[in-house]
């Protein structure tokens, strides 16, 4: 009976071992399942939309899509979520949405995204967000300039916010930090330890010192409610949170999204946004706009 108690253990450990194993080296396979395939912005059917090619400061060459704003109006820098490229359908109709007011954008396509040269890590999509908001500053300038981060994105806007001047940061779906989803996600393993881009969100957004506004999903199955939740409170400069009682994790345009973020922008150009401020968009308005 011990011997076979014993037996039982090792092939455990062994299996354990290599499931373990295969995590640090597939890491970001899983992190960043990337679309390379090149991408056209004519796809996303947007008038004067351009397509330009941004170079980063180690020699990567970026794909961008670029919507020049109207007259006064504010500039999106855009940090994509870690799945698929920016042609995605979800992603193309936020697009749409979000310039139908003549609010500009820059978005840019990581390395080894959507026809960018290069191979994704943390230390590569800080590179990325810095070639992407160098190229908006010089063209557009910063006092109407917004980063918007949406999921895996939140930690690129998130850091490029604490460093850069910029009117205000956008977080759609933020977290943490990538260990923290990611230990929820295999809590058997000491991810803490053994996960290289970490992107830690909760060590950095207390060096925000602009208007921020969170959204999130309170049903959203990936990056839990609770991280965009506590990111808030780790915050220390004038924000707002609109928490969506029926959003998940990518649809929170289709719950009213849009005019919360309009709403934003122009309280912030307009420095009227101060304190702390949290809105919830109850689950039967959401039903409404449906």
């Amino acid at each position: 009976m011990i011997k076979v108690a014993l037996n039982a253990t090792a092939l455990f450990a062994v299996v354990y071992g290599l499931m373990v194993a295969g995590l640090v080296v597939f890491q970001r396979d899983l992190l960043f399942p990337a679309d390379a395939a090149p991408i056209d912005g004519s796809v996303a059917a947007i008038p004067g939309l351009e397509q330009v090619q941004l170079e980063t400061s180690d020699g990567e060459s970026l794909n961008a899509w670029v919507v020049p704003p109207a007259p006064n109006r504010a500039v999106l820098v855009f940090f994509h979520g870690n799945a698929g490229n920016l042609a995605l359908a979800f992603r193309v109709s936020r697009f749409r949405q979000l310039v139908a007011d003549g609010t500009g954008l820059v978005a840019v396509s990581y390395r080894g995204y959507g026809g960018s040269t290069g191979r994704p890590s943390e230390a590569g999509l800080h590179r990325d967000g810095a070639a992407a908001y160098a190229y908006a500053a010089e063209r557009f300038g910063t006092e109407r300039l917004f980063a918007y981060g949406e999921s895996l994105g939140t930690g690129v806007a998130v850091r490029l916010a604490a460093e850069q001047r910029l009117a205000g940061v956008i977080l759609e779906a933020p977290y943490l930090s990538t260990a923290k989803v990611a230990s929820g996600i295999y809590p058997f393993v000491p991810v803490s330890l053994l996960m290289n881009d970490q992107f830690r969100s909760d060590e950095i957004v207390g060096r925000i010192g602009v208007p921020m506004l969170i959204l999130h999903g309170m049903r959203d199955g990936v990056i839990p409610f609770a991280h965009g939740e506590a990111l808030f409170g780790l915050a220390v400069t004038a924000r707002r949170f609109v928490r969506f009682v029926d959003g998940g994790h990518v649809d929170l345009f289709d719950h009213g999204a849009v005019p919360h973020i309009q709403r934003f922008i122009a309280d912030t150009l307009a420095g009227r946004v101060a304190g702390t401020d949290v809105l919830t968009v109850p689950a039967q308005q959401e039903a409404g706009r449906r």
